[in-house]
């Protein structure tokens, strides 16, 4: 079969944030989603039906050969799994993915080919899928999405098989080959991802899903229990040995009576040691001062803010946890270097972006939805699901807070004009810029922004580069009417449910929740 007419589909499921991605032969990515935004049920594990129809849409039944790829190796996981006393497997395809998935992948792919063909063919009695290592997943995910022609790539997170931690060389060969060498890798129960989680837990929180709630918490406490962390964990060494297994969680008397914004913060700064550790290992044992970070710890933007200490240019790709895996299984097949254009890749709700009608919306009722266009691939809207509201005023920050019904302690992000961001931000080394919400700076007139300015006057900045996109049009709309180059951006949902997927979820949220959303 020619490789012009080959598709990769590339699916993450079986623990959290499953996910779907397919590629093209020329390195589109055609679409990535997240199954939660189809299923309803937040941080869904699971495939389903109407993710994978969706995907498919982009392929041609009848010309296009279909090759499956899977984000982790069940067999290697399955040495975890035996030495830590846990149930083994699951191994084959139909446990993997879902036997309703399963099959109707076999069945689509099974129709694409000619009746002749259909006992000759391997698809005919099941469908094979091609695993690749979690890790090396990140990592693809990461360097093939960058601008990067080699990289120095770290990956932390809770755990992959056995890896929960790893440094790699990648860089592409001369036929444009993706190579990757493993240059150091921590190994299971050691896991920073696991710690996090752990401390997560300990204040009350949702393990595997409000990490970045603890994170939030840390600017209302004090670092006050750096030595009971050293003590219970003992990791802050050059070793990062833990001295306990975090995957049991931590002993519910440790730190009793402690307040939980004084743990979040001591949690918080620990984390931070940790990462710094990882990230000299990377500096000295990499060859690139370019810097790829993948895996879910890359998504604590405030820590994000020391990378720029050790390596001179950084990407994180905007989905860099196990749903962005689907798009690293499909670009391991596809073996490339991806043309990645930005972060919109999933459903699309079709028509002209409403510029005129949102500033408008804006200018009067101060915070308005807005659903237009391909949904956001990662776990932060970026302005086509989005709640958007005007900076500057006093309630707002409470005001939205109680709209998605969470905590009022919360922040909220701005997103602002690319080339104003030094002018009211000041951004840590090595992110000139941050178009996918993912580090914190200090504001520079904290005053003048109360909702989007977080208890230690950072902010997590998205900034909007110079380009044709709706949020560009907006945003320029909005400056050119008020002055104002920023507004504040968060996700169009509520605390425990998935984002705004299509139109008929958007009704919903103007319904339940008492807010206009804007196609």
């Amino acid at each position: 079969m020619s490789r012009k007419n080959r598709k990769y589909l590339g699916l993450s499921c079986g623990f959290h944030d499953a996910g779907v991605t397919l590629i093209d032969h020329n390195g589109e990515i055609l679409f990535a989603g997240h199954s939660e935004r189809y299923s309803k049920k937040k941080h869904d594990k699971d495939l389903c039906i109407d993710i994978i129809k969706e995907a498919l849409s982009y392929c041609d039944q009848k010309k296009d050969y279909l090759t499956v790829n899977y984000y982790e190796r069940p067999w290697l996981k399955a040495i975890r799994q035996f030495r830590a006393g846990q149930k083994l497997g699951p191994f084959i395809a139909r446990d993997l993915i879902g036997p309703k998935v399963h099959n109707y992948l076999h069945d689509w792919i099974l129709d694409s080919f000619e009746p002749k063909l259909l006992i000759e063919h391997p698809f005919y009695d099941a469908l094979p899928l091609n695993t690749h290592t979690h890790h090396k997943c990140h990592a693809a995910a990461g360097f093939q999405t960058s601008p990067y022609d080699e990289a120095t790539v770290v990956v932390i997170d809770a755990i992959g098989e056995l890896d929960s931690a790893t440094i790699w060389h990648a860089y592409y060969d001369k036929k444009g080959n993706a190579k990757y060498k493993r240059l150091w890798s921590m190994k299971y129960p050691n896991s920073i991802g696991l710690y996090y989680s752990a401390m997560t837990h300990r204040v009350g929180l949702r393990p595997l899903d409000e990490e970045y709630i603890l994170m939030g918490m840390a600017a209302y406490g004090e670092n006050k229990h750096t030595s009971e962390l050293e003590n219970y964990f003992g990791a802050h060494t050059d070793q990062l040995e833990f001295k306990t297994n975090s995957h049991i969680g931590v002993d519910p008397k440790f730190l009793e009576g402690a307040d939980d914004f004084d743990i979040a913060a001591s949690s918080q700064a620990y984390v931070e040691r940790l990462i710094n550790i990882v990230m000299n290992k990377a500096k000295i044992k990499g060859k690139s001062r370019n810097l790829v970070y993948g895996g879910g710890v890359a998504l604590n933007c405030s820590a994000n803010r020391l990378l720029g200490e050790y390596f001179k240019n950084i990407w994180i790709m905007p989905n860099p946890g196990d749903a962005g895996n689907s798009l690293g299984a499909a670009a391991l097949d596809y073996g490339k270097k991806l043309n990645w254009k930005n972060a919109f890749l999933g459903t699309n709700i079709p028509g002209e972006y409403p510029v005129d009608a949102m500033v408008k919306a804006l200018k009067k009722e101060k915070i308005v939805g807005i659903a237009s266009g391909r949904a956001e691939f990662g776990p932060r809207a970026l302005g086509t699901r989005s709640l958007l509201a005007d900076p500057r005023g006093p309630k707002i920050k409470d005001k939205v807070n109680e709209i998605k019904k969470r905590q009022k302690f919360r922040p909220f992000a701005p997103m602002i004009l690319e080339e104003l961001v030094d002018d009211y931000f000041v951004m840590p080394p090595g992110w000139p810029n941050s178009p996918y919400m993912q580090v914190v700076a200090p504001c520079r007139h904290p005053k003048k922004f109360p909702a989007i300015i977080h208890a230690d006057g950072t902010s997590r900045v998205q900034t909007v580069p110079k380009d044709d996109t709706g949020i560009r049009k907006l945003l320029e709309a909005w400056y050119k009417e008020t002055g104002c180059p920023i507004l504040l951006n968060t996700s169009l949902n509520i605390r425990g449910e998935p984002m705004v997927n299509d139109r008929s979820d958007a009704d919903r949220f103007e319904k339940l929740y008492g807010t206009r959303v804007i196609s």
